[in-house]
């Protein structure tokens, strides 16, 4: 009897749980899709892109390892030479501009 009840009542707290994470979702979904229709709305286009028009979230961006310090950064902002990617065009000019092979002896 005692195990009959445990499981009426694990299944009543797992069901209160599903509402209250339901509720919560929509909650925020509203508040989102608030947040677009006011001063932010010009913001949130130019993060989301075409992916906001369906609801669907952005992926990450890829991040690049810069040759010359070890940084990572966003692969929109890096800077690609020679199959070589670089944090900045500084870095870049600065790896290019070093010595290498027999010259660097």
């Amino acid at each position: 009897m005692r195990q009959i009840f445990l499981l009426i009542l694990l299944f009543i707290v797992g069901q209160w749980l599903v509402k209250a994470l339901r509720r919560h979702d929509a909650q925020t979904a509203q508040r989102t899709g608030a947040g677009a229709n006011g001063a932010n709305s010009g913001a949130n286009a130019a993060n989301n892109g075409a992916g906001s028009s369906n609801g669907q979230p952005q992926l990450a961006e890829p991040m690049i390892r810069c040759v010359e310090c070890g940084v990572h950064a966003p692969q929109s902002d890096s800077v690609s030479v020679a199959g070589q990617t670089f944090c900045c065009a500084a870095h870049a000019q600065r790896h290019g501009a070093r010595p290498s092979g027999r010259d660097a002896r």
